[in-house]
């Protein structure tokens, strides 16, 4: 299924996540579906290892869980961030290092205080190698932590290679 991005979330500094200037990050890229999903872009290299060759499993519920966590930023909601109060993950297949990876994820069931979220690591032939899910606490930025947007770098930086429609 062909679909548009409408928008590309921030990243940070230093999250091990979106940090852009993390030298060993993952330096994921976020992205808004027009179908209300969310897809997550990385590309895992040799800090991301296990066994060798392979994503450390750690790093894959890392991303399935930020990339779920981001869900509830779909659309104009910046002001509501997930915090994790339970996650389960399924590991499925191994997940190789050195090839660009995706994540598609969502928000399932919400109310005023807590949201669901659910999502997908996908290998380069669309296979779901790790398959996570998760419950979330929705809170403002300056609730979580001490958080300083200009300080953190937290801003949407777009790039030449950025998509503008996605096959899933």
């Amino acid at each position: 299924m062909r679909l548009n991005i409408l928008r590309k979330q921030p990243n940070s500094r230093m999250c091990l996540v979106c940090g852009l200037k993390n030298d060993l990050g993952l330096k994921s890229a976020f992205y808004e579906l027009e179908n209300q999903e969310l897809l997550a872009i990385f590309t895992p290299d040799v800090h991301h290892q296990s066994y060798p060759g392979r994503l450390h499993g750690g790093i894959a519920s890392s991303i399935l869980d930020e990339s779920m966590g981001r869900a509830i930023m779909i659309g104009d909601r910046g002001d509501v961030w997930g915090v994790t109060v339970d996650l389960e993950i399924r590991f499925k297949m191994p997940v190789p290092l050195n090839r660009q990876l995706r994540i598609v994820s969502r928000v399932v069931s919400e109310n005023k205080r807590f949201f669901v979220g659910s999502g997908e690591l996908l290998l380069p032939d669309g296979s779901v190698a790790v398959a996570g899910r998760g419950k979330y606490l929705k809170q403002p930025p300056e609730r979580i932590a001490d958080f300083d947007p200009a300080a953190e770098e937290w801003r949407v930086v777009l790039q030449a290679n950025d998509p503008e429609v996605v096959d899933i």
